[in-house]
């Protein structure tokens, strides 16, 4: 990748614009939300040719932010944004739709419908590890529900933010979609505001900051968390395949994904063979030196390189043994792929959202001690199962829970956009993606419309026997 791209300063927005902006936005709110679907499907298509158009930069900025391939960036930010688009120019007119509901026959001679309309003004917090897929796939939703959007995307990537500053500037006036950069100081500010709903994406300990945030003005909000998602392969299933699979989705983006395998559950008698193909496929990948392989990228930043290097050295104090990997150079935040066994439960590693190219790996004898180990945790973003067996797919499916997963393959459940997206309870709440994600920034506003007289309109004081018998009769037979 050539860098053309002058360096990058990230913009520290000052309260006064911010209140600007929010106030400019509640202002327009209304005029937003009459928009009809040709309108907004209009909005999309202008931002779909923009993005499309600026698609070189955003390949250069991830480049310079985490040194990110073309084609992973092609792969993991581009197309699930353009899928996004696609999906929502094509169904936005049944999604808009008001919906009929079945009215019961106490409430004859009246009708009930569902009118989709918009939350409002509402704020999405986007994380650094996919900044452009993780900010546009909702703001496409928010889009779509006809909504104002105030974007606040990381700060550790600052050239992917000066990106999507550009494309929305150059799309949208900031009185209906806008980018405000800056720290931690910004976020707190912007969290103070009365949005009418909050989508973020990131950890679960500032989930709960942002949860609480929006508490305090009764917001929703929607939290696209992580947790530890499991992988168990078992006796049943194609090796080869299994650790092509978690290889291509643990160690893309460098593992800097929640929905990463965050550990492998491989049945005893095919652990070896395991271990040797996912070693085979590391090589295949990347080849003898990963941090000479453009196609593996780099992390973020060296506070996080030093929390996974903290990661490794206190598994392998409590008795964790190294398979793989392990080289790093700090100058570069390069980590190689690294593969661990026999790591302790008590280990950070297996206490924490691991987030970079580690992969603990535990051989296991019976199902259920795998299901009673993943039931002990919190719930997951996603879990995948590698297996032929059915029973064995159905007892785990049925014995344990999780926001989503994939069952013979890693991720890849995330690139449908028919699929409800997002975890539960400490790995997320409320859903995106499609149809879920245009829901996620509406208000399913119920309407009951009365077209003649019914028999409601006699139960009214003053009460006397008559009444109470039809209120008896509607009690037990209606």
């Amino acid at each position: 990748m050539t860098e053309v791209m002058e360096p990058i300063k990230s913009i520290e927005t000052d309260i006064k614009s911010i209140k600007r902006i929010f106030d400019l936005q509640i202002r327009n709110q209304y005029e937003v939300g009459k928009s009809t679907s040709g309108e907004r499907r209009a909005k999309i298509d202008k931002f779909h040719k923009t993005f499309i158009k600026y698609r070189i930069e955003i390949k250069e900025a991830l480049y310079r932010d985490f040194k990110k391939h073309p084609a992973e960036v092609d792969m993991t930010e581009i197309y699930p944004v353009t899928s996004e688009i696609k999906h929502a120019k094509s169904q936005i007119s049944n999604w808009m739709r008001d919906r009929s509901i079945h009215t019961p026959i106490a409430l004859i001679g009246s009708s009930s419908y569902i009118k989709y309309e918009p939350k409002g003004v509402v704020l999405i917090i986007s994380p650094w590890n996919f900044p452009i897929n993780l900010t546009f796939c909702p703001l496409i939703s928010a889009i779509a529900a006809g909504n104002n959007v105030i974007i606040k995307p990381s700060e550790l990537t600052p050239h992917a933010s000066a990106i999507m500053r550009k494309i929305v500037e150059e799309v949208f006036e900031e009185s209906e979609v806008a980018v405000i950069e800056g720290g931690v100081e910004v976020s707190t500010e912007l969290l103070r505001l009365p949005f009418n709903h909050i989508f973020f994406t990131g950890s679960p300990s500032v989930g709960k900051i942002v949860m609480e945030a929006a508490a305090k003005n009764l917001t929703s909000v929607t939290l696209e968390l992580g947790g530890k998602s499991p992988t168990i392969v078992d006796e049943t299933a194609n090796i080869e395949i299994a650790a092509k699979r978690i290889a291509q989705g643990k160690f893309a983006n460098n593992g800097q994904i929640c929905i990463a395998p965050d550990y492998v559950y491989v049945h005893e008698s095919k652990k070896e063979l395991f271990l040797s193909a996912l070693n085979t496929f590391i090589g295949q990948f990347y080849g003898d030196d990963p941090s000479k392989e453009s196609s593996y990228n780099r992390i973020v930043n060296k506070r996080h390189l030093l929390r996974l290097q903290g990661y490794i050295s206190d598994a392998v104090s409590k008795g964790a043994k190294i398979i793989t990997g392990v080289k790093a150079d700090k100058e570069e935040n390069y980590i190689a792929p690294t593969i661990i066994t026999g790591a302790d439960k008590s280990s950070d590693l297996m206490n924490n959202e691991i987030f970079g190219p580690i992969l603990p790996v535990f051989a296991y004898n019976q199902l259920d001690e795998v299901v009673n180990e993943i039931r002990s945790g919190e719930k997951p973003l996603a879990m995948y199962i590698f297996s032929s067996n059915s029973k064995n797919i159905d007892y785990i499916l049925n014995n344990t829970r999780a926001g989503g997963g994939c069952i013979n393959h890693c991720a890849v459940h995330y690139y449908n956009t028919n699929l409800p997206f997002g975890g539960s309870n400490n790995s997320g709440i409320g859903k995106s993606h499609g149809i879920e994600g245009f829901k996620t920034f509406s208000n399913e506003r119920g309407i009951l419309k009365q077209n003649i007289p019914n028999a409601l309109d006699l139960l009214v004081p003053p009460f006397n026997n008559f009444k109470q018998r039809l209120i008896d009769f509607t009690i037990k037979y209606l």
